[in-house]
């Protein structure tokens, strides 16, 4: 059997955390990617000593700041930042309200692309704000994607501040609604980040189907009801898969 590189293992570490839906242990790391038990240790405190992957508060392996700041780096690359503006354009042209992506970064949402609408009154969200997980469409979704487990510790990380009359700080009302939202595949925002602003949002998925990024539509009160963005959802999720078309490129 050939010999396997100490940079080949350090990848594939790192990769294996990336993609886990939860945080892993020592152990299982070297179980899944059959690195002998002193190695890994090794390694792992390589990585977390170069910022690459750190420890959580229950033992378990998660991505590190830097980690985390290279996949911003990567979806940010300016030849499919372009082409996803492109699709996002079509959307609004068709809605005819704002839309745009974020993706989960430390505890925020971070807004990576945005198509704004041309009707006057406007919500300003620009690419590169940052939103909190808890009372946002793109955020509850992203929430209702992670694994009972990785979402309780998310949720009780999270200071859950009341930023409006509807904002849902209670963590069993909040995890009643993630729940729905897991079955739906839609995240909501009631006017609960934002007063007087709705939000609907759907999932962008890589080639195994894993959460990648929300993709959002929001409006005001003033213009439109949560119920009458919904039926904009099926075109949401249409944008959605040509999306996720540009991300299979990039994973070729």
């Amino acid at each position: 059997m050939p010999k396997v590189s100490s940079i080949t293992r350090v990848l594939e570490i790192i990769e294996a955390v990336s993609y886990a839906s939860k945080p892993l242990s020592p152990l299982e790391l070297s179980q899944e990617l059959d690195i002998p038990k002193p190695t890994i240790h090794r390694l792992i405190q390589n990585l977390v000593d170069e910022g690459f992957v750190t420890i959580d508060i229950g033992g378990g392996i998660i991505p590190g700041k830097r980690v985390r700041n290279l996949s911003v780096e990567l979806w940010q690359q300016r030849q499919f930042f372009s082409e996803r503006q492109m699709v996002l354009q079509k959307l609004v042209e068709e809605i005819e309200e704002t839309c745009g992506i974020a993706i989960p970064h430390y505890m925020d949402m971070l807004y990576t692309n945005r198509a704004q609408t041309l009707l006057p009154l406007q919500i300003y969200l620009p690419v590169g704000a940052k939103s909190p997980m808890w009372c946002t469409a793109t955020g509850k979704l992203y929430l209702s994607q992670l694994s009972p487990t990785s979402r309780n510790k998310v949720l009780h990380s999270l200071p859950l501040d009341k930023f409006t009359k509807n904002t849902i700080t209670d963590i069993d009302a909040l995890n009643k609604e993630l729940d729905q939202i897991a079955e739906t595949g839609v995240g909501v925002d009631n006017e609960e980040f934002i007063s007087e602003m709705v939000a609907v949002a759907v999932p962008i998925l890589d080639k195994k189907s894993r959460y990648l990024a929300s993709l959002y539509l929001h409006a005001p009160t003033i213009r439109v009801s949560l119920d009458e963005l919904m039926t904009h959802v099926p075109r949401l999720q249409k944008a959605a898969e040509d999306i996720q078309t540009l991300v299979y490129q990039l994973q070729n």
